[in-house]
């Protein structure tokens, strides 16, 4: 048998739908994280526009949320982008600390709903999916 005809006998694992759909989703929320990690250090350096414009004038809160998630959404970026395991779950953490932040303090933070919503609506859109997956491995294996 030749190498040429050895070599078209390689069968590669076709990825499903559900698969490139959980690629395409942490790619998104990877463009999304690094976004709003920009946005933070945007503001750490002084370039936002607003009332808390530069670190030093921040107060103590804002200081320190400012530099947890400028560093955080940036490498959950990262991790969601490579898809891997270690990248959602910096997300979550980001994530749920923003909840946190302007749902549960909007008198220190200020209200943001659309961001908790956007953050809950992507938690969830997340999970579903995760469970899908899950879902799919078992139906594999147990057919296997």
């Amino acid at each position: 048998m030749s190498e040429a005809t050895r070599n078209s006998r390689v069968r590669l694992p076709r990825i499903s739908a559900t698969e490139l759909g959980y690629d395409w989703l942490c790619r998104a929320l990877a463009l999304t994280c690094m976004a709003i990690g920009l946005a933070y250090w945007v503001r750490l350096i002084g370039i936002y526009d607003g009332a808390l414009w530069r670190f030093d004038l921040m107060p103590l809160h804002w200081q320190v949320a400012c530099t947890v998630l400028s560093v955080l959404f940036p490498i959950a970026a990262t991790g969601l982008w490579m898809t891997v395991s270690w990248g959602p779950v910096i997300w979550v953490i980001a994530a749920v600390g923003e909840i946190v932040m302007y749902a549960g303090f909007p008198e220190l933070f200020g209200a943001r709903p659309a961001l908790v919503a956007f953050h809950i609506a992507a938690l969830a859109v997340f999970a579903v999916w995760r469970v899908l997956l899950a879902w799919e491995h078992y139906k594999r294996a147990s057919s296997a």
